[in-house]
């Protein structure tokens, strides 16, 4: 199987589903399945994967309203969105542990069913604290779901169909980004966001007990396997800190504030003390040893710091649109759904062409899609109607479809089979860390560039006291006091700021877009046709 007939793009935000940790080949000491079961098999793990997938997608276009009701900023609002990905990027490199020592079975019904407690508890949520934590564990436990659903899914098929089997898989992860955003908009506007979360518990249910039915007698064995606990201990604490860090970064004055300091230098520290054990024990819980592979570091690096300036445009331009744009969660849902579209269209192909075409010109091709979108978007004003805002969005699908599949098999070619499980794990948990990541840099310069241009726009009006002063007449003329009047101009200034600073960062992810072209160049190019790598799935 090739590393493209098993990678589909994820939905956290419309982008590539999580990886897989653990090489998705079939047990071979089980016969496929056939007629009903073998579709309700399908179904059900499907179901699961694409509760997960959309769990991520539907939360973007409800931050605004998440924010409003628990009382703090749709800033910090956004700590739902990296708490989920952080904790879930670091469940990842477990998958093969946990799989090999409770058996896939065991351990993916387990997750589907955490996973409906965890949601149905973030629904209960009364606070930003108690839904960020709940999405912690949510986050946590929705590690194994995606790796083990491909693995079990392509033991339910003869191998011959296994790309079958893929492709339905892929289907699903594709799917869930066009529904997510317009599901999650019409339940936030219409019945409430807990709802967004609730959803999962019939969905999760359903999944789970039919798998469990069908997939009980075909468990795969078990063993006990040390694990390197402090190798783990130091990746949450490094990783927790220096998430942190950037979440509350912008709220507490960064390195005037001496929690930020704290915060940064446990993260150095703790980096540090975890990079020199993993490259000495013996059972590390992430092989940093991969590094040293050209491909691995280049294609990973690429592919890592490409997803962060995705997703947290991403999450970004919904956040614009509800907050200074006037649009309802449903209309920001509808700009953002159609991102699927061409993925969904042009990813099969660029499965069936991977091993042909060389991926490092794909994805070069997908990097200029990329920056052409941002480009576009950097020319938003006030005036930017719907239309507008859709292009961008339609196109960057198509960029999607060239930029997951090639990417990842940049970065696991040349590697031997027993390394590729290792491989995949390190690479999405950089990956989807990144991804978190990026979402609080991005919202972090967009505050910081809109108060740079509200303060320049204020100076302007000051100094044209005339036209100010004229303004505050027609507003307070038109039956406003005069503290509604300059409520009135603030907020047209701020307006304007933060389309300003919304423009700046899509325009700087372009640029930087372009500039990792560069990193693409200096990998190998992977083997050609039946050579290529098991990808072992998108995240």
């Amino acid at each position: 199987m090739t590393a493209a007939s098993s990678t589909a793009p994820q939905a956290s935000t419309g982008g590539p589903a999580p990886a897989n940790a653990t090489p998705a080949t079939p047990p071979a000491q089980h016969q496929p399945l056939t007629g009903s079961t073998l579709l309700l098999g399908t179904l059900a793990l499907s179901l699961a994967t694409f509760m997960n997938v959309l769990d991520s997608s539907i939360a973007n276009v409800s931050i605004p309203a998440i924010a409003g009701d628990l009382g703090v900023s749709p800033g910090q609002g956004t700590w739902v969105i990296t708490s989920f990905g952080v904790a879930n990027a670091i469940s990842v490199p477990l998958t093969g542990w946990l799989t090999q020592r409770f058996g896939a079975v065991r351990l993916f019904s387990m997750s589907v069913l955490l996973f409906v407690l965890t949601s149905w508890l973030c629904g209960f949520a009364t606070s930003l604290e108690m839904l960020v934590f709940f999405r912690v564990l949510q986050g946590l436990v929705a590690g194994p779901m995606i790796p083990l659903s491909q693995t079990l899914l392509l033991s339910s098929f003869p191998r011959a169909l296994a790309g079958t089997a893929l492709a339905l898989w892929g289907m699903t992860t594709l799917v869930a980004p066009v529904v997510g955003p317009l599901l999650g908009g019409w339940i936030t506007d219409n019945i409430s966001w807990p709802w967004i979360f609730y959803i999962n518990v019939p969905v999760g249910l359903l999944a789970a007990a039919f798998t469990w039915a069908i997939y009980k007698q075909r468990e795969t064995p078990t063993r006990k396997l040390p694990i390197d606990s402090v190798g783990l201990g130091l990746l949450v604490l490094w990783v927790g800190a220096l998430q942190l860090m950037l979440d509350k970064g912008k709220e507490l004055d960064w390195f005037a504030s001496g929690e930020i300091t704290a915060m940064a230098i446990v993260a150095a520290v703790a980096f540090a003390v975890f990079v020199v054990w993993e490259l000495t024990d013996e059972h590390p819980v992430v092989d940093l040893r991969l590094f040293k592979g050209r491909n691995f570091t280049f294609g990973a690096l690429s592919l890592s710091v490409a997803y962060a300036l995705f997703f947290g445009n991403v999450v970004l331009l919904p956040l614009w649109l509800q907050q200074f744009m006037g649009y309802t969660a449903t209309a920001a849902g509808m700009a953002l759904a159609p991102v699927g579209v061409l993925a969904i269209l042009l990813t099969p192909i660029v499965g069936r062409k991977v091993g042909l075409w060389d991926p490092r010109r794909m994805a070069t091709g997908a990097f200029i899609v990329f920056a052409l979108v941002l480009w576009m978007r950097s020319r938003f004003n006030t005036e930017t109607d719907f239309f507008t805002v859709l292009i961008p969005t339609v196109l960057q699908g198509a960029a999607m479809a060239f930029f997951f599949i090639p990417l990842t098999t940049i970065t696991l070619s040349g590697l031997p089979p027993e390394r590729i499980p290792a491989a995949a794990g390190l690479s999405n948990f950089v990956r989807i860390t990144a991804g978190a990541m990026g979402v609080s840099i991005a919202t972090t310069l967009w505050e910081s560039r809109a108060a740079m241009h509200h303060a320049h726009l204020t100076e302007t009006l000051v100094q044209g006291q005339g036209v100010f002063a004229q303004t505050l007449n027609g507003l307070t003329a038109s039956g406003l006091t005069m503290p509604q009047a300059l409520a009135q101009v603030n907020r047209l200034i701020d307006q304007q700021a933060y389309t300003r600073a919304v423009d700046d960062i899509f325009l700087a992810s372009a640029f930087l877009f372009l500039t990792l072209i560069a990193t693409i160049w200096l990998t190998h190019r992977p083997a050609s046709a039946g050579a290529a790598v098991d990808a072992g799935g998108a995240h």
